[in-house]
């Protein structure tokens, strides 16, 4: 069971053109501020990842606008893999958080290469299936099947927001429910 002392949100390389060809498009850009909004609300951790962003543009302005918003910056990678990156392997050990709620672009790439590294550092990925994309729904469906095989657990916005939250009362669950609607 997920919980709010123990989980960081990463994001991951959600940028320029390629965000806009993403398959379900409307509905990963939607969830993905969700996420951030509902990280946010329960005080987890955010990292956010940008891939050579000179070259494959910024993130989408609602997520970019919404991270900017809670103080977060980006820190630029070039390796497809997250934890390619120094400072993003440093930035997440610092949080001192094991379990890692994984969402971005492509989901067969990137999101793939960073999942299977987090795994083989020892962290526990939970891979946002509705916070996730790929060009081809193919290679989204691919992605999940193949980062689920290698140990992650699958979970959606909804769910690992409501199982963070654990308790349905409070003013904390009244804001995480008018984030997920």
């Amino acid at each position: 069971m997920l919980k709010p002392e123990t989980t960081a949100l990463v994001f991951v390389d959600i940028q320029g053109k390629l965000a806009t060809l993403m398959y379900e498009k409307d509905r990963l850009f939607a969830n993905l501020v969700r996420m951030a909004r509902g990280a946010h609300a329960l005080d987890i951790p955010i990292i956010w990842n940008e891939q050579l962003p000179d070259k494959l543009g910024e993130t989408i302005p609602e997520l970019k606008e919404t991270l900017e918003s809670l103080d977060k910056q980006p820190l630029i990678k070039k390796h497809f893999s997250a934890c390619g990156n120094p400072d993003f392997v440093k930035t997440l050990e610092a949080t001192g958080r094991k379990d890692v709620l994984l969402t971005g672009i492509e989901t067969h790439i990137c999101v793939y290469q960073s999942a299977i590294d987090l795994l083989e550092s020892g962290y526990n990925v939970h891979l946002v299936i509705d916070a996730t994309s790929s060009r081809l729904e193919h290679n989204y469906h691919l992605g999940v099947q193949r980062i689920k095989d290698a140990g992650a657990v699958l979970t959606s916005v909804e769910m690992c927001l409501l199982e963070l939250q654990e308790i349905a009362e409070g003013d904390r669950f009244r804001e995480l429910i008018k984030i997920i609607k």
